[in-house]
């Protein structure tokens, strides 16, 4: 598929090692404003495929409201490294600091899906907000 890019990625104790595919690159960068990514606080990527290299032993598994999404993460470290998506089960987010050479503040502007009214939950048809956006701006030193 156009736009798909194959990216290495790996837990901060380097336990759960993994491949992933991302359907357009870093161009879908964002967060959520749900119970559990405003805790969580991470930048995630789509992606259409996530196969682990090693470490499958280590990861964990975290589902909770409808037990739709599945949350991965190391149960050595706690990174959260991908998940299931609750809005299209079919599609993954993977946490973009994981992946090698990048990090969340590469991004000078993220949306910010809103979670907190998720289109699951809302009347059929309803399209997903956003709730606002993000931005980072470097210090001067």
């Amino acid at each position: 598929m156009a736009g798909e890019t194959i990216v290495q990625a790996a837990c901060h104790c380097k336990s759960v090692r993994f491949e992933a595919t991302l359907t357009d690159g870093m161009n879908t960068a964002r967060r959520c404003d749900c119970s559990f990514c405003r805790m969580r606080g991470a930048v995630v990527v789509s992606a259409s495929e996530v196969r682990i290299v090693a470490g499958e032993d280590k990861l964990g598994e975290y589902q909770f409201n409808t037990r739709t999404a599945k949350h991965y993460f190391c149960l050595g470290c706690g990174i959260y490294t991908h998940h299931q998506r609750r809005s299209s089960p079919g599609e993954l987010g993977v946490n973009v600091a994981c992946i090698d050479g990048a990090s969340p503040f590469d991004f000078r502007e993220l949306q910010v899906k809103d979670g907190i009214n998720h289109t699951s939950d809302m009347p059929a048809g309803s399209k997903p907000r956003i709730a606002g956006m993000l931005r980072y701006e470097p210090g001067g030193g």
